[in-house]
């Protein structure tokens, strides 16, 4: 190194610390407290109950309801696990009849909720449903007792019904995987003679365990916040639990010591995803880097892997939506589509677009903010925002009812005291509670869809404005914003449908006689007659398509990688 580049090197600007505005600060310290309110407030509901129910929850109510959870949790992650990994290997790995189509195919379950699928199942398979009355009409039997069907309503069935909605996370993370692993190490292993099934059991998959843990922790996380699907299939979860300890036995300080007990499964779950990814890290080379090819399947086993991954395909997304239009058309549905629909269906637009907004809003002050000052402060929040996602809609909405009624209290009782007038509730009363409860579940998507988006950015952008003479409000508006408007595009869609399918916040948050689209389907479904809400069910699921083909294509358009020999036969394919 010579004088003169030492010089320059010592008389270069050290990298300091920045400090970002008093209000900047006192925004990001109070984004983080609205994430923790409703677990402190949960922990104090549960510690101020009376000391007698603690042993009442341990005697008659935890016992069933863990076991009940546990089992679901377990044959989730083993049920839509197996499904999201061999149809993401089958379509990464392997070229068979059908396969370009059911790259796009798979991943729309996500569109479809939970509870909308397991309503539609009972309708299908129920003892009174289309299956068995057509099973009876063929075979001549009477009764039940002449034959033997799998029944739906059971803990087998919420399994695999949840299993076929939920399976595309766990595909999406192992597809992003398989896609980006590198083809010279399967070729090796290929060329020691490594059967194509133990290339995908010791190579694909171990490497595929960081995203796969993932996966399944958010599949699991969105079992735990499922209310709808496992009541009506007769499964007593701990949200379920929750929902009835609150509302139909009144024991508010009960809901709470249950739903402390799911919070201690949702740690569980994340130490349970950390661990999958301990110490898990894999580089590749950025020279000479070819992806797998697909080997191409022939005969019997080319059909055997197009069955496999249709089955998810028909079971998830075709025969839901299929049956959601041959009611809505059968029974006239259409007419529905009256002034109380249309109320119903502003009202459910209108609570996303706010709650969108509103976490857009948050998430682009606490990212920006991070990103001008990485200090504990910024850093704690944004750790603390992704928390929101992970609690359950039952347990976000019972630790936000205290503090949002002792808002309106005190609100009233100032207005009170000034005007001599009764204000009423500004939160309870007008859906604020459940806008709150949508922004703080949903923040996490949003804070890691900008923050991604964020650090694909070089800092020499940011830095060549400062050296200009931009200031911290010219930075995010002229620079930061601009570039965060895909990724600000993809969390609106994404936190949009969530909004609209979120069922357990807005059941227990909403205001009397308000209904959503989510809560219609569930109260025609709790009356019996879930077909009257087909078309309610049938615009969900409509409008949940947008993001989840928005999000196929982002995956599938990747660029296009070396040409990359087969797997089976060595021989070079382009």
């Amino acid at each position: 190194m010579t004088a003169r580049t030492q010089t320059a090197f010592r008389s270069a600007p050290q990298k300091k610390a920045k400090r970002i505005p008093w209000w900047l600060s006192a925004a990001v310290a109070a984004i983080g407290l609205l994430v923790l309110l409703p677990v402190a407030s949960l922990i104090r509901i549960a510690a101020e109950g009376d000391a007698e129910i603690w042993p009442h929850l341990i005697a008659n109510v935890l016992p069933a309801s863990i076991v009940d959870t546990l089992a679901l949790l377990t044959g989730i992650g083993i049920v839509a696990g197996s499904m999201g990994i061999t149809t993401a290997w089958l379509v990464t790995a392997h070229r068979f009849p059908g396969r370009n189509l059911l790259v796009w195919l798979l991943p729309l379950p996500l569109a479809v909720p939970t509870y909308i699928t397991a309503y539609i199942y009972v309708e299908v398979f129920d003892s009174a449903g289309l299956v068995q009355m057509a099973l009876r009409k063929a075979m001549g039997w009477t009764s039940r007792a002449d034959y033997w069907f799998p029944e739906i309503r059971s803990l087998p069935g919420c399994i695999l019904v949840m299993s076929v909605v939920l399976y595309p996370y766990i595909y999406i993370a192992a597809r992003a995987m398989f896609l980006t692993q590198s083809a010279s190490m399967l070729e090796v292993a290929r060329t020691l003679g490594a059967s194509r099934i133990k290339l995908f059991r010791i190579i694909a998959l171990p490497l595929a365990r960081p995203a796969l843990a993932v996966g399944v922790s958010l599949a699991l996380l969105e079992a735990l916040n499922d209310i709808g699907a496992s009541e009506y299939l007769g499964v007593r979860t701990l949200t379920v639990s929750v929902y009835n300890t609150w509302l139909n036995r009144g024991s508010l300080a009960g809901a709470a010591q249950i739903a402390c007990v799911m919070l201690a499964f949702v740690i569980g779950l994340i130490l349970i995803e950390r661990y999958g990814r301990r110490d898990r890290r894999y580089a590749l080379s950025p020279k000479r880097h070819r992806t797998v090819h697909p080997v191409p399947l022939t005969g019997g086993r080319g059909w055997t892997a197009t069955l496999l991954c249709t089955l998810p395909v028909l079971m998830g997304f075709a025969l839901p939506v299929s049956f959601l239009l041959r009611e809505t058309l059968r029974g006239g549905l259409l007419e529905q589509f009256d002034a109380e629909f249309l109320a119903h269906l502003m009202t459910t637009l209108g609570l996303s677009v706010v709650a969108t907004g509103a976490v857009l809003a948050l998430a682009v002050m606490l990212v920006s903010a991070a990103r001008l000052s990485k200090n504990s402060l910024t850093q704690g929040a944004l750790f603390t925002a992704g928390l929101g996602y992970a609690l359950p809609g039952t347990v976000l909405a019972l630790g936000l009812m205290t503090p949002l009624v002792g808002f309106d209290t005190l609100i009233g009782t100032l207005w009170r005291n000034l005007t001599g007038e009764r204000l009423g509730l500004l939160l309870m009363g007008a859906a604020g509670g459940v806008v709150i409860a949508y922004v703080i579940r949903f923040l996490s998507i949003a804070t890691g869809s900008l923050s991604a988006g964020l650090d694909r950015v070089s800092p020499s952008l940011e830095d060549a404005a400062r050296t200009l003479g931009a200031s911290r409000r010219e930075m995010v508006w002229t620079i930061q914003i601009p570039l965060m408007r895909p990724a600000l595009a993809s969390a609106a869609l994404l936190i949009f449908v969530d909004c609209i399918k979120e069922l357990p916040a807005t059941l227990l948050l909403r205001p009397l006689n308000t209904e959503t689209l989510s809560t219609l389907v569930y109260t025609y479904a709790s009356r019996g007659r879930f077909e009257d809400g087909a078309l309610a069910a049938l615009v969900i699921v409509l409008v949940g398509l947008v993001p989840v083909i928005q999000l196929v294509r982002s995956a599938e358009a990747r660029p296009k990688v070396a040409e990359s020999p087969d797997l089976a036969t060595g021989s070079s394919s382009a």
